[in-house]
């Protein structure tokens, strides 16, 4: 994520914010110029403000901002006991929009005749059974998810050591993300990497509940999950992809550098980081800028008595699995997707 600035006053805002505590302008996001901007007039507000807390900008008064169009189903207005978990997935989701937005990948609302297109089901399981998941360009997220206590205590039921709405929201789009940027030809690497996609799933998944992991297989995974069935293996490796750019671009907005603790033994070099580079060509350049950075972030969550930020450990097969991530996210880039000088038209510079 970039950082913002309130166009009157200058003063530092953040992603989440439709008000500049220091003079009180009202601020939304407008997501294809990727900036927070100063708003002319408040009829251009998504038609979400209240409901889901969202600050995004529209073209046309009264309706739906780019990421808020794409959910089909949600809490009825008057289910109050769930409209403050809703409002928490909506605003994981504008996070995942914006960021794929900033790759030059863009999210088209589901054309249910067609099928084509993406929906998100944002659904409450108290009230029916809702398993968060993928199905064709349609994501589920019970909202339960939404709750610290209940996410946690899944976590820790299935011995995850992360677990976030941001996440899921990144995973189960890395299944939609495949359909769409690995083509044909790519398939053949793709399999050689991950594995044969078309596989039983049911099998998989039920051989994985029964046996659990396979030994070593933190040498080719990045998680345990990964390890059940290719599609899970792309899935997982896509939302680390995310993880990392996300977090090496937050660092590089706000000139987070490390250069590495002062170890004689340590060949200078070896573990300084600096993510400025916001396009680079090939993932070990990724690499090399995540690492020490993900170091130096785990070691200050340790020092706060936190768990690591990143509690993960990416081997040589991993990392390929992540450059082959990269170079689809690269050839399905769409040119000018976003821009600097695309506004809303309610916005003042």
């Amino acid at each position: 994520m970039r950082a913002f600035t309130c166009t009157t006053c200058g003063q530092l805002v953040f992603f989440h914010n439709s008000l500049c505590l220091r003079c009180s302008s009202e601020l939304g996001v407008d997501p294809f110029a990727q900036d927070m901007v100063v708003l002319v007039d408040p009829a251009q507000r998504c038609a979400n403000a209240a409901i889901a807390a969202c600050n995004w900008l529209v073209e046309t008064p009264g309706t739906l901002c780019a990421s808020c169009r794409l959910t089909r189903r949600r809490p009825a207005d008057d289910d109050h006991p769930w409209l403050p978990a809703f409002a928490v997935a909506e605003t994981a989701k504008r996070r995942l929009v914006f960021q794929l937005l900033s790759l030059g990948l863009a999210l088209e609302p589901r054309d249910e005749a067609t099928g084509a297109g993406v929906a998100f089901d944002l659904l409450s399981s108290e009230h029916e059974q809702v398993m968060t998941g993928h199905a064709s360009g349609v994501i589920t997220l019970d909202l339960a998810e939404s709750d610290d206590v209940h996410r946690q205590r899944v976590r820790k039921k299935m011995s995850e050591p992360y677990r976030t709405v941001l996440g899921h929201f990144r995973h189960e789009i890395g299944h939609y993300e495949f359909t769409q940027l690995v083509g044909r030809d790519d398939l053949t690497e793709a399999r050689a990497l991950f594995g044969d996609e078309t596989a039983n799933y049911q099998d998989a998944l039920d051989r994985h509940y029964r046996h659990g992991a396979p030994e070593g297989w933190t040498e080719r995974h990045i998680s345990e999950y990964a390890t059940m069935h290719p599609a899970e293996d792309w899935a997982e490796t896509f939302a680390h992809y995310l993880h990392i750019r996300g977090t090496l671009q937050t660092a590089a907005a706000y000139r987070l550098r490390v250069d590495g603790p002062d170890v004689a033994a340590i060949e200078p070099g070896v573990i300084a980081s600096d993510p400025e580079e916001l396009d680079p060509e090939t993932i070990e350049q990724i690499i090399d800028a995540w690492l020490p950075l993900s170091y130096a972030l785990n070691a200050v969550n340790r020092s706060m008595g936190l768990d690591d930020l990143y509690p993960f450990v990416l081997r040589q097969a991993v990392i390929e699995k992540l450059g082959f991530v990269h170079r689809m996210v690269r050839k399905g880039a769409r040119p000018g997707l976003t821009s600097p000088r695309r506004g809303s038209g309610a916005v003042a510079r």
